[in-house]
Formats: structure tokens, C-alpha cells, sequence
């Protein structure tokens, strides 16, 4: 009987795993390494609408050269190649969602230290994020590095002119003396000459007062902050007589869903929605002299149904909730109440709930600033928010009117 020579596969093939693993690493951070540099070539050849050393009648600069830069990626470190052009500035849409997600890595980072996640947490976040793991010793450090980034970029110069203006700010709990004291984080936001949204400045105010935003406007000026014409906030305590003082040029507008809550504040819940009605009608005429009118009229009513406090805001402050009638028409609805910013702030609140009471004003203030800085990153800074060739054109029809 013929004996089977056949042998076990197990003992033929030795397979070195980490060698594999190794290989397999090598040649994904490879592809990855090519496909971003072949990315980055069609996008430079498109801004000089030709190849490189094509000859084409259509183009409008040519290539000198490029920059190496190392980009942290899920397959690791690669090295990509920045185009350098001789008439424009190359700016690559590759490399801006990297860099949204960087900001978005900074941003958990400081979560995480900030809400005392254990150090076999961040280690797990971490390797998920980056693909590495980051020891408990490199932790501290990193936070600094993170702090830098971000304290870079909330004291950078504000370039250009914004002509409308969002105010508010946000409280959060500090832990002081073994008390919590409320801190106050204050922000900014504006909208440029082309129609898009920015975050013009954050800042710890201490408190929500005259000297807080007296404070925070003046850094804001500092920055280079200018071309305000209209300030939109609640009725902060002093922030109308703060933004008169360093701009005034500027009008304000006082945000009138905030008007209605106070009005609401004076009235009975069963007349609730007589009075909502009534203020909308305000808000919804042709011209600030109509709404006037109206608004007259909708003070009588309320004293006729006795509700003189409620009718007394009406009647002493409505003209604050008026401004917006002066700007072109199509930027009313984004003008007359403080939205974008509230919106803003409450993503802002939903990222520090996690904190609970903070160790101090600045660690609030720089979560605050990631999350911030990281909306400001998305599509919320990138898609135009108005038509500003609208202000334009009513400028010069007064100015046309005038002469």
C-alpha cells in the first residue's frame, strides 16, 4: 500500500503576518500618496486651464514648480506635492477637508481632556481617529499644541469689511474655590463684502455687561474689525451703549424674537397667541412707517385689554426692533432677529454639556473656540449667506436720490 506523502499546508507555508501587515500599509499609503498628488496636479492644471506644457490659447498661468507638505492620514504619513503658480495663489479643496478634519480631531481631543475621559479612553479615540494610538504621557502636550492652533486662530487680523454684525454670548459653569461661578463666553460673527459668514472673534467676558462687550468690541476693532453698519443682538445689559461707543456709525438692531419673549413675559397664557399675532402684524408691513403705525395701533389694543405692561414695551422700545427697514428688503428676514448666532451658540452649548462645570474661564473658552472654528470650517462658512450687491445698489440709489 502506497503511503501518502502529502504534507499538512500549515508546515509547508510560513506566512509572516507582520510582514504582510507591513507590506499592506506600504502600498495603501503608496495609493493614497498618488491619487492626492495626481488630485492636486488636475486641480493646478485646471487653474491654468491647461495642462502642464500644454500649448492652448485658453491659458491664463503656468506651473513654477512646487512645495512638499506631510499630511497626516488613516493610512499614515504621506508626503504631497503643492503645486506653485507664477500669477495665482494655488489653493487646494484636498487639502481644506483635511484640514476640517484636523479641526474636528482638535475639537475631541480637547472634549476629552476637558470631561476627564480615563487615559484608556483617549488612547481608543484616538487610534480610531488617527489610526495611532496617543500614550497618556504625550496628552498634555498635545492640549498645548491643540490650545496654540486654536488660540492662533481666534486672534488672527479680521481682514476685509463686514457690514452686519451678530452679537451674543453663552454662560457656562466654572468650578472657583471649591464654589461654581457662572463664566460667560462672548462671540461675533459677520457678513463680508462677497455674502459669506464668518466667526469674527471669541472671547471670555467675565460678565454679560457694559464692560464685557465694551471689551469684546474693542478687541474686535483691534483685529481690524471695520465697515460695520448694523449690529444685530438681544438687549444685552449694555451692549447697545457698548456697540455705540466703538462703532458709532453703526445701527442696531435689537433681535425681535427676543422683543416678543419679553412682551410674553407680561401677558397671560391665554392671551398668548392674540399678542403673538398682534406683534407679527408689526413686523410683517411694507416700510418702518407702516410698521409705526401699526404698532400704535397694537399698543391700544393691549391697553384696551389690560395688559399696560405689555403695551408699555410696545410702546418704549418697538422702535429697537425696527432698524432692519433700512437695509434692501431681501436681507430683512436674516436681519430682524439674532438667529445665525443663536443657532451658532447652540452647537456650541451642546459640545461643553458634556463638561459640566470647567476648571477655569480659559478651558471654557477654548471648547467654545474649537467648536466654532470647526462650524466655521464646513459648509457654513463656505456657502454665501446674502447678496451683498443688494446693499450696494440701495447705497447708490441714495446716494443718487441725495444729489
Amino acid at each position: 500500500m502506497e503511503k501518502d506523502s502529502t504534507k499538512p499546508m500549515s508546515k509547508v507555508i510560513r506566512i509572516d503576518e507582520s510582514e504582510i501587515r507591513t507590506h499592506l500599509d506600504e502600498m495603501v499609503r503608496g495609493t493614497v500618496e498618488e491619487t492626492l498628488n495626481q488630485m492636486l496636479d488636475a486641480e493646478a492644471d485646471e487653474m491654468c486651464r491647461a495642462r502642464r506644457y500644454e500649448h492652448s490659447p485658453d491659458r491664463i498661468d503656468t506651473r513654477a514648480g512646487h512645495y512638499k507638505r506631510k499630511l497626516h492620514t488613516k493610512a499614515g504619513e504621506v508626503e504631497v506635492k503643492m503645486p506653485r503658480l507664477r500669477q495665482q495663489t494655488f489653493e487646494t479643496a484636498i487639502i481644506e477637508r483635511y484640514r476640517r478634519r484636523d479641526i474636528s480631531i482638535e475639537e475631541a481631543i480637547v472634549q476629552m481632556y476637558l470631561a476627564g475621559v480615563s487615559v484608556r479612553r483617549v488612547e481608543d479615540i484616538t487610534e480610531a481617529l488617527w489610526g495611532t494610538r496617543v500614550s497618556s504621557g504625550t496628552v498634555s502636550k498635545l492640549n498645548q499644541k491643540v490650545y496654540q492652533h486654536i488660540e492662533r486662530w481666534r486672534t488672527q487680523p479680521i481682514e476685509g469689511e463686514y457690514a452686519y454684525v451678530y452679537l451674543d454670548g453663552i454662560v457656562l459653569k466654572r468650578s472657583w474655590g471649591g464654589e461654581i461661578k457662572n463664566v460667560s463666553v462672548l462671540a461675533a460673527i459677520g457678513v463680508d463684502q462677497a455674502g459669506f459668514r464668518r466667526v469674527l472673534g471669541v472671547q471670555e467676558g467675565h460678565k454679560e455687561d457694559k464692560s464685557g462687550w465694551l471689551g469684546f468690541l474693542k478687541y474686535l476693532k483691534k483685529r481690524g474689525l471695520k465697515g460695520v453698519r448694523l449690529i444685530i443682538s438681544d438687549a444685552c445689559m449694555g451692549l447697545s451703549e457698548a456697540a455705540a461707543e466703538v462703532f458709532p456709525e453703526a445701527d442696531w438692531q435689537r433681535c425681535v424674537v427676543h422683543f416678543y419673549r419679553n412682551v410674553f413675559s407680561h401677558t397671560p397664557r391665554s392671551k398668548m397667541r392674540e399678542v403673538s399675532a398682534m406683534l407679527k402684524a408689526i413686523h410683517a408691513q411694507e416700510s418702518r412707517e407702516a410698521a409705526a403705525s401699526k404698532a400704535q395701533d397694537v399698543v391700544e389694543k393691549l391697553k384696551a385689554k389690560k395688559l399696560g405692561t405689555a403695551a408699555e414695551q410696545v410702546e418704549t422700545a418697538i422702535h429697537e426692533t425696527l432698524t432692519y427697514y433700512a437695509y434692501p428688503p431681501q436681507h430683512w428676514l436674516k436681519l430682524k432677529t439674532n438667529n445665525p448666532m443663536e443657532r451658532l451658540l447652540k452647537e456650541a452649548r451642546r459640545r461643553t454639556k458634556v463638561v459640566g462645570a470647567f476648571p477655569d474661564g480659559h478651558s471654557a473658552l477654548m471648547l467654545v473656540a474649537a467648536r466654532l472654528r470647526h462650524v466655521s470650517a464646513t459648509t457654513w462658512g463656505t456657502r454665501k449667506y446674502m447678496n451683498m450687491d443688494l446693499l450696494k445698489e440701495k447705497d447708490q440709489e441714495a446716494a443718487f436720490s441725495a444729489a
